[in-house]
Formats: structure tokens, C-alpha cells, sequence
């Protein structure tokens, strides 16, 4: 089913995908990954910025882009601000849109993040000419529940070893669901849950669970399994964070369950709970356990500010609780994590 539809380019998993839906279009993640491109945005932003952020807009530069109707932003962090700002010179005339994101989860703050989401409604019906109806919105959160709930039984897979491909198939299923409209993500994971159960390459290996913002390359994966490895699960922005299930009330409005759903979601590190500053740690390491692994691998962008600020509460946290961690740091290159081969083939030597 080759559903065609005008594609918008995103680059964040906050983004709210089910209104891109809803509006006719179909969501385009626009990786750091899939070519070799001049550093370009160097010229434009600071050298010491986030890797992510710059091989994007490196990307735009050289036109390495698919035919997109226009470009949503999140305002997640002040590297994908610059971002945007970058973006809007680069590619004028181009519909380009940002959204406010709440760092942190208030009733005030939903109430704020729905009114973006609204206002993000009528900038891609204005796009498309089309109007976005509550209705409209609601059977696309619907489908987008669809998604998460196949890909919910797609990890369980992965997770027994019974997943063809193992853990680096697994994260080609996430890109390829990232760039295509839910009617066809839908097929295809229902199509894969109807395969045999097939052989795990990394079956046999440590249990490990891995965490960070950006790692969508299924070749960086694939380095887990061959330094023994057996990846169990993932807490991460090109991962498992990008179909997360949003929970719709009754009698909400589309807009505010999208809004309370995505705040409510597990978080990156830009989110931030002053009441509960070791939230994250926590969340981690609750979640790693409870799909069994035997140690944590940590897998952090340079220059990511928000997770470099809480690197230091996470190790401690992951200390007291006994759970072997590894912390690497890339920027989003095959090559950069390819060098840290033997401190992960040390780490997995040190759980059997």
C-alpha cells in the first residue's frame, strides 16, 4: 500500500505527528544519517554545537533532501532553536513552523503545549488547504495508537530473540516509520508480526539496555551485537520514544490529549521535574531492569547540553543501585561510535 501523501520534514520525537496526519500530509524524519556532507553549518552556528543539529542543516545546504511541503520544529532545546533560525536563512520562501515545548509537565504547561498544537493544526491546514477537525485529528491519534501498540509487540519480539534481524532490524523498522505515512507502517509491522519466529544474530549475548537522543544508524546497532551484545531494549529519540501511546480521555479535546499525552511521555533529559530531579535516573534504570538487562550502555550527542547535565546524577544513581553503566559519546557518525569498540567489547567482557 503506497499511500501518497505531501511529506513534512520534523526532526524531533516531540513532535506531534498525529496533526501531520491529520492535516493530509505524512511526516519525514530528517536524519543526521545516509551520506557523507561538507561541513557546512559550521559557518553558520557555533563549532561547538550539537552534532544532530548540525549535519541537518549541513543536509539543507546541500539539497540532500526529499521534495518536502514544508519543515515543523520543536523548540526542545536552544540547539534546535538555532536550528530553525539557521533553517528559515538557508531555505527562505520554504513553509517552516516552530513549537514552543514545555520543559516541564504542569497542568499549565499541557494547557500551553495544546494551544501550539492547535496553532500548529491551522499553520498545516492552511498548508494544504484543507481544515483540521477534531475529528480528524482524533482518527489520526487513532492510527498513530495503532503504530505504537504494533511496535509495542514488535519490541517484545526483538526483546525474546524471536525478531528476524534482532535489535538492528528493529531500528530500520523505526526509520522507515518515521518517513511514511501510518496506513503503511501499519501494513508492513503487521506483515512482520506474521513472520516465523526468525534467529536473533545476537542471540546468546549480554542483555543490555541503551539509552541517549540520537543513534538511528541500525549499523551502530549492529556494533552491539558484534561486541557480544544482545540489545534488550532502547530509550531513545530515534528509538522507542518516536511511537509512544498517547492516551485519549473522554470528552478531551484532540489537542490537549496530544499535548498531555506527549509531555507525559518518557522524557529526554530536556525535561526537567524540580520536584523530582532524579526523575530520569530513576526512569532508566526502572526501565532497564524490567526487561532484564545486565548492564546499561549510555550512548550521549557532544555539545548535548541536557544530557551532559544529567550524565553526572545518572551514574551516580546506576553506583548505589549496582547497574553497570557505560557512557559514550559520538556525533551521530558510524565512524565516531565504530572507535569505541573496545570499550564496549571490555564492558560486555566484564557482565558474562
Amino acid at each position: 500500500m503506497n499511500e501518497k501523501r505531501p511529506a513534512i520534514g520534523f526532526t524531533c520525537a516531540y513532535t506531534p505527528l498525529a496533526v501531520l496526519e491529520a492535516a493530509g500530509f505524512s511526516g519525514h524524519r530528517v536524519l543526521p544519517t545516509g551520506g557523507q556532507w561538507p561541513d557546512q553549518a559550521g559557518r553558520i552556528l557555533h563549532d561547538n554545537l550539537c552534532p544532530h543539529v548540525k549535519k541537518v542543516l549541513d543536509r539543507a545546504l546541500c539539497n540532500d533532501l526529499p521534495e518536502l511541503a514544508g519543515m515543523v520544529f520543536m523548540n526542545s532545546c536552544d540547539a534546535m532553536r538555532r536550528l530553525y533560525d539557521a533553517w528559515i536563512q538557508v531555505r527562505p520562501g520554504e513553509p517552516a513552523l516552530i513549537l514552543d515545548l514545555p520543559p516541564m509537565v504542569t497542568d499549565r504547561a499541557i494547557a500551553f503545549f495544546a494551544r501550539e498544537v492547535e496553532r500548529m493544526a491551522r499553520s498545516l491546514g492552511e498548508w494544504n488547504n484543507v481544515e483540521v477537525t477534531d475529528d480528524a485529528l482524533a482518527q489520526s491519534i487513532g492510527k498513530y495508537n495503532q503504530v505504537a501498540d504494533l511496535f509495542a509487540r514488535v519490541r517484545v519480539r526483538a526483546a525474546e530473540g524471536t525478531l528476524s534481524g534482532g535489535a538492528p532490524r528493529l531500528q530500520e523498522l523505526y526509520n522507515d516509520a518515521s518517513s511514511q505515512p501510518f496506513s503503511e507502517t501499519i501494513a508492513r509491522l503487521e506483515k512482520v508480526l506474521t513472520e516465523a519466529h526468525g534467529a536473533d544474530p545476537a542471540a546468546g549475548g549480554v542483555q543490555v539496555f541503551l539509552f541517549g537522543n540520537v543513534l538511528p544508524d541500525p549499523g551502530a546497532v549492529d556494533l552491539f551485537t558484534q561486541c557480544g551484545a544482545r540489545v534488550v531494549g532502547d530509550d531513545f529519540c530515534t528509538g522507542s520514544r518516536l511511537f509512544a501511546p498517547l492516551e485519549v480521555r473522554d470528552g478531551e479535546k484532540p489537542a490537549l490529549a496530544l499535548a498531555r499525552s506527549i509531555l507525559n511521555n518518557p522524557p529526554c533529559a530536556r525535561t526537567f521535574d524540580p520536584e523530582k530531579p532524579l526523575a530520569l535516573a530513576q526512569d532508566l534504570l526502572e526501565r532497564a531492569r524490567a526487561c532484564g538487562a545486565q548492564g546499561v550502555i549510555g550512548h550521549v550527542l557532544k555539545f548535548c547540553d541536557p544530557y551532559l547535565a544529567r550524565l553526572p546524577v545518572v551514574r551516580e544513581t546506576f553506583k548505589q543501585a549496582g547497574m553497570p553503566l557505560l557512557l559514550l559519546e559520538g556525533d551521530c557518525s558510524l565512524g565516531s561510535i565504530g572507535q569505541q569498540r573496545t570499550r564496549i567489547e571490555a564492558f560486555v567482557e566484564m557482565l558474562r
